[in-house]
């Protein structure tokens, strides 16, 4: 039975946040860090005590994480960012409630002796003799410290107490992963038993040793199990959470979605329930299992259930069916058009995700070269008087400030000469997309026209009514703007038409195990390559800029996109896809991609980005596109062999065993995510589980109750006996996953109860 974890997270807003420049203000940003490890940076909100983020991310995880922390800083342009504060939630605290976590919560001070991170190796023995007894803690290496030089490494010792006795470990200079193999042993001394403590510390030659974390043991646990194996570092208890001093507060929400997912055939007679729906009428549609499914599902949870079944039914070559069910449905109980889809409803939702699964790439091809452009010319534009900064041109202009009238033609010049090119992006790229899209828009198009003929409607039937609420918004500010998008509104209107002009009633294609060919590129641009150790070359030199693509069998490289010449390694090579310590080569956003060639050597190949929301979107594509591979390695080096020895744990044979645990399992969720038909029906198995109750109530509805239903409801008492029926069959196919689950669990409970000598 395979195991998933993952974690939605909203950074919605700050408040309140404390002034750090001397203008008064902060310009905040939020970095999000799942056990130690930056997931995720929101944008910079300049000028703002208030900032708005409303930036969301999923993370696939391992299991076993033990914490999610949001840190918020203030950027700087010369130096380092100010600290403002953080939150730090523990895996208990996020699912304390099953619905997660949405508030706001106030920001703590960052103190350094709680900013701990890494394990510690031990193996500890309690021994007796004719002096007594003895306690021999082997102290033998640890990983993942926090930096606390200047460098990015730290100098680590231990201290291990016992009692009243303490001994310390050798120093270890210059790394995050100490080997020391060291043997202390402690006498016990009278008195009552003692814990065993086993502080790590990183010593300095001018004033205190900084705290690096500690591990606690019990005198029972001493006795009955004694450590050995890796151990989590923790920091030094604390009475209370510094919440105080008026540092702000952040509004996030957080939930965390752990599931089990049972073997294929357990979710067939479910799947085969939802498949049978899509395949009958759906106008009148209410006691089918999927028209239950929607009228159990609460609207908050609409947007995830939508993803699941748009996926599942993509897997099985239905999507067009399912979406021309829905819309159907949809359609056949509205009453103004006006409202079409403007509802919460699973309708729109599942149309809505299934844009994003299957034209996410569309749209990067389409409009990724004006938008490359935008970001590339940093050019300052703003219509909205209430936020026109009029220093800002003079600070890069080095001239006197615009007025506001200059401002507003500047910036009305610039955002046609944007617009203009991206609308004839959009207007000319109907052969580009996707022709299952097309056909769900032909669908939707013909829907909307058969339930909406009268002549009155054409606006609606033709996906038309463009430009019609112009100069009644709010936003009066935008007029300038309203002649471009007028004479853009009957081009746009031919576009749509266009695009639902296409030959062909069902889907194109066959079931399939993946949204895109193994050959489609998932992501692309310039990053910076280095391979492993250039003779000759300084550090710096020695990465080279070039175009890079990945697609499901490839990585490959060239000196720029039009370059013919290419190389390329194959993705089923990929043996590990890890970051790489800042102070390897002195260069931050470094990562590195293993590979094994025919022969099983290793060879490694360092990339860097230019920050590091790119560095964690290839490191997430990279590790999701050789998720198949077999033989992956569980640890790798950090670091970088240079100078005869690698620079995380020092040690000089290039073969030497890996320091860190390597994280093939941390993703970012978005469209490239592989089809996984038996995860999407746990989640349909898990929604109606929620619903369980209301199922049973309409299975022990009673017949002599259908007049009466019939009276409030419309509903008659043939399609309340419908409902009955499929609610009885949901139950049942419910009781028999809940019976699978309960087996396995068991099958799991024994094998940890044989331990890990067991068969």
């Amino acid at each position: 039975m395979a195991k998933s974890s993952s974690l939605n997270v909203r950074v919605v807003e700050g408040r309140a946040l404390p002034a750090k420049d001397v203008s008064g203000s902060s310009d905040p940003y939020c970095l999000v860090k799942v056990d130690d490890e930056v997931v995720a940076r929101t944008a910079t909100v300049w000028r703002s005590l208030g900032p708005f983020w409303g930036e969301e991310y999923t993370v696939h995880l391992p299991l076993d994480f033990h914490q999610l922390a949001f840190y918020v800083l203030d950027e700087d342009t010369v130096g380092h960012d100010d600290i403002i504060g953080k939150i730090s939630l523990s895996r208990e605290a996020i699912t304390a409630d099953p619905r997660g976590i949405d508030s706001w919560i106030n920001l703590s001070r960052v103190d350094p002796d709680a900013e701990v991170q890494g394990e510690i190796c031990l193996s500890v023995q309690m021994l007796e003799d004719g002096r007594g007894r003895c306690l021999r803690c082997h102290v033998l290496q640890a990983r993942d410290l926090a930096p606390r030089d200047i460098s990015g490494t730290s100098d680590p010792f231990a201290r291990v107490f016992w009692g009243s006795q303490s001994l310390e470990t050798s120093t270890i200079k210059k790394t995050r992963f100490p080997h020391w193999d060291e043997v202390l042993e402690l006498r016990e001394m009278p008195g009552a038993p003692s814990p065993l403590r086993v502080e790590l510390w990183d010593w300095d030659m001018v004033g205190k040793n900084d705290f690096l974390g500690m591990v606690e043991f019990s005198p029972k646990t001493l006795q009955q199990k004694p450590p050995n194996g890796w151990f989590r570092l923790l920091p030094f208890p604390r009475a209370e959470e510094d919440s105080g001093r008026n540092l702000g507060a952040l509004r996030v929400k957080v939930r965390l979605i752990e599931d089990r997912v049972l073997p294929s055939q357990c979710y067939q007679p479910l799947v085969e329930l939802l498949m049978e729906s899509v395949l009958g009428p759906a106008e009148e549609d209410t006691a089918s299992p999927l028209a239950l499914l929607e009228e159990l599902t609460l609207g908050d949870c609409r947007q995830d259930l939508a993803t699941k079944l748009v996926k599942l039914f993509l897997g099985r070559g239905l999507a067009g069916p399912f979406l021309d069910y829905l819309t159907r449905r949809e359609v056949a109980r509205t009453m103004d058009p006006n409202t079409l889809f403007r509802s919460n409803s699973l309708a729109s939702k599942s149309m809505e995700q299934f844009m994003k699964l299957v034209g996410m790439p569309y749209l990067h091809e389409v409009l990724k070269p004006m938008i490359s452009r935008v970001f590339e010319e940093k050019k300052y534009m703003e219509l909205d008087p209430c936020k026109m900064d009029l220093g800002r041109t003079r600070r890069i202009s080095f001239k006197g400030a615009p007025s506001e009238e200059q401002m507003r033609e500047t910036s009305l010049g610039l955002l046609t000469g944007y617009l203009g090119p991206i609308v004839d992006a959009i207007v000319g790229s109907v052969g580009r997309c996707p022709p299952a899209m097309r056909l769900a828009f032909k669908q939707l198009h013909r829907r909307v026209k058969e339930r909406f003929p009268e002549p009155e409607h054409q606006a609606v039937q033709s996906i038309g009514n463009l430009g019609q609420q112009l100069g009644q918004g709010k936003e009066l500010w935008m007029a300038p703007l309203h002649p471009f998008l007028l004479q853009s509104v009957s081009r746009v209107r031919d576009f749509l038409d266009r695009l639902v002009d296409v030959d062909g009633d069902e889907e194109a294609g066959v079931p399939a195990r993946a949204l895109f060919p193994p050959s489609a590129i998932v992501r692309e641009g310039y990053l910076l390559k280095r391979k492993e150790e250039p003779a000759g070359l300084a550090t710096r030199f020695a990465f080279k800029k070039r175009y890079v693509w990945l697609s499901g069998e490839t990585l490959s490289f060239s000196k720029s996109p039009e370059w013919q010449t290419r190389h390329s390694i194959p993705v089923s090579h990929i043996r590990a896809v890890e970051r790489v310590d800042e102070g390897a080569f002195q260069l931050p956003h470094v990562m590195q991609v293993v590979t094994q060639d025919g022969a099983g050597a290793l060879h490694t190949t360092y990339l860097q980005c230019k920050n590091v929301n790119e560095l964690n979107q290839w490191l997430s594509a990279l590790r999701k596109a050789s998720a198949p591979n077999p033989d992956k390695l569980a640890a790798c080096h950090p670091g970088a062999f240079r100078s005869a020895r690698w620079t995380c744990c020092l040690q000089a044979e290039r073969s030497a065993a890996g320091c860190s645990r390597t994280h093939s399992a941390v993703t970012l969720g978005d469209w490239s995510d592989p089809l996984d038909p038996d995860a999407e029906a746990q989640t349909v198995y898990r929604q109606l589980l929620l619903g369980r109750d209301q199922l049973r109530l309409k299975l022990l509805e009673d017949s002599n109750m259908d007049t009466a239903l019939e009276a409030d409801t419309g509903a008659c008492p043939e399609v309340l006996a419908q409902q009955r029926a499929a609610a009885a069959r949901l139950l049942e196919v419910l009781a028999d996953l809940d019976r699978a689950h309960e087996e396995f669990q068991q099958q799991e409970r024994g094998k940890a109860a044989l331990g890990p000598l067991g068969p």
